[in-house]
């Protein structure tokens, strides 16, 4: 299987670049096709790097189907499943954040699901990111959905506890959730000691209640490689876009 998307994402970290991934939710914009394509070409020339394609609610893989379908039609860039369950699989992606959601409480969102899902990745011949999802804080409907024990925003040493245990496990990325709409994001002492524990070949991910672009370039001073918006292009396309291009600007 070739390494296309890891390849792609690695060169950036080599080059010290924060990449940011836009993430889609099929259950949002599958009813208008022609405007999410319209948003993409907005998005990849803001300076966005992948697209993520997911949701913890309402997800068919029909839908999941349409609208990576849609987004590569008109983008090049990677485009890349961020799956809830595993009607999140779509055989048109070209990679899946195969993920590990280490602080549920069920073991279905630790290992069935990718019992489950794994023929398939293997099936369609995509490219799986081995990845600990780790929910924080306020957690959102990821951590509803997935029956976690949100980690403290007060006690990052727990964070950084799971992914040293992650990348001891052989996962090579580290995704911290704060979850969608959440009223404020992963504080910053998450990933300072996270770095501290684990190898610079992890690659450290952030998403969830992201809007402030000083804060965000922050966390890639302390060692973050990528970070994850939604509800602030979902909320307001133009703000989100500012947000890219501050980011990325150099």
């Amino acid at each position: 299987m070739k390494k296309r998307v890891s390849s792609y994402l690695q060169k950036k970290k080599n080059n010290n670049e924060l990449i940011h991934f836009t993430l889609i939710d099929p259950e949002k914009t599958v009813n208008d096709l022609d405007k999410l394509k319209n948003n993409v070409r907005v998005l990849e020339e803001a300076g966005t790097d992948c697209f993520l394609i997911g949701g913890s609610t309402g997800i068919s893989q029909h839908d999941v189907d349409l609208v990576v379908r849609a987004v590569k039609e008109v983008s090049n860039l990677p485009v890349i499943l961020f799956p809830g369950n595993v009607t999140g699989i779509s055989k048109y992606a070209d990679a899946i954040l195969f993920m590990s959601l280490l602080n549920s409480d069920d073991p279905y969102f630790i290992i069935g699901a990718q019992v489950l899902g794994a023929p398939l990745v293997l099936k369609y011949g995509l490219e799986p990111l081995p990845t600990a999802y780790i929910i924080v804080g306020y957690g959102g409907a990821a951590g509803y959905i997935g029956k976690a024990r949100p980690i403290p925003f007060e006690r990052p040493e727990i964070g950084a506890a799971y992914a040293l245990a992650a990348s001891m496990l052989g996962m090579k990325y580290i995704y911290f959730e704060a979850g969608s709409g959440s009223p404020r994001p992963v504080p910053l002492e998450f990933v300072k000691l996270t770095r501290k524990l684990v190898n610079n070949d992890i690659f450290v991910i952030v998403g969830g209640g992201l809007r402030d672009p000083e804060y965000i370039k922050k966390l890639h001073e302390l060692g973050a490689n990528g970070v994850v918006t939604g509800t602030i292009l979902e909320e307001d396309l133009k703000r989100g876009i500012k947000l890219i291009e501050a980011i990325k600007k150099k």
